[in-house]
């Protein structure tokens, strides 16, 4: 993988944590199953019960 671009790859949110993209992640071509923020992947190597929460979060996250 090239050089990681902060704004494109990844950022820093309030807390200081390093959050990873969807761009980092569609780079790195598949869903390593940890529930990722940003997953382009539908998070289809999370396991359930969390995937169906993860899914349902990303589609109303006013909830």
């Amino acid at each position: 993988m090239e050089e990681l671009t902060e704004g494109v790859h990844y950022y820093i949110n309030e807390a200081g944590m390093i959050v990873l993209t969807a761009e980092y992640h569609r780079l790195r071509g598949y869903c390593c199953g940890n529930g990722c923020l940003h997953c382009p992947f539908r998070y289809e190597a999370v396991p359930e019960p969390r995937k169906s929460f993860l899914l349902q979060q990303a589609e109303n996250p006013a909830n």
